[in-house]
């Protein structure tokens, strides 16, 4: 059974930095595309970074949401089966339940870029896998 795990959540100050983490566990295939996503109160579900890795050459691309880029970086440690969200510069619209998303897949998931993963994630929700979230408030 897949798992995703998020951790590093917590209270920070305006200007402040934290890093998520995202355990995924149970998954078979080699090939991902994986998201950070945010919720703040009263507030629709939003993407923040991508990242597509995987294959023979081992392939890394990169997506950022324009609220994000430059202050946040999406990586990946494949030996601890784990992406990251280093957040930096947070403000207090960083509020919010921040979740990880994921989507494994064979030879066929070979995205051209680093925003096909997240449209691949994006659009078509409740085909991910989810995990429970990590809260952040930046004040």
């Amino acid at each position: 059974q897949v798992q995703l795990v998020e951790s590093g959540g917590g209270s920070v100050q305006v200007g402040g930095s934290l890093r998520l983490s995202c355990v995924a566990s149970g998954y078979t295939r080699s090939r991902v595309c994986m998201a950070w996503f945010r919720q703040a109160p009263g507030k629709e579900r939003e993407g923040l970074a991508a990242i597509y890795f995987g294959g023979a050459t081992y392939t890394e691309r990169t997506f950022y949401a324009d609220s994000v880029k430059g202050r946040f970086t999406i990586s990946q440690d494949s030996a601890k089966n784990t992406v990251y969200l280093q957040m930096n510069n947070l403000k207090p619209e960083d509020t919010g339940m921040y979740y990880c998303a994921a989507r494994w897949g064979g030879p066929s998931l070979n995205p051209s870029s680093g925003a096909w993963c997240y449209d691949f994630l994006a659009t078509s929700p409740e085909r991910n896998y989810w995990g429970q979230g990590t809260q952040v408030t930046v004040s």
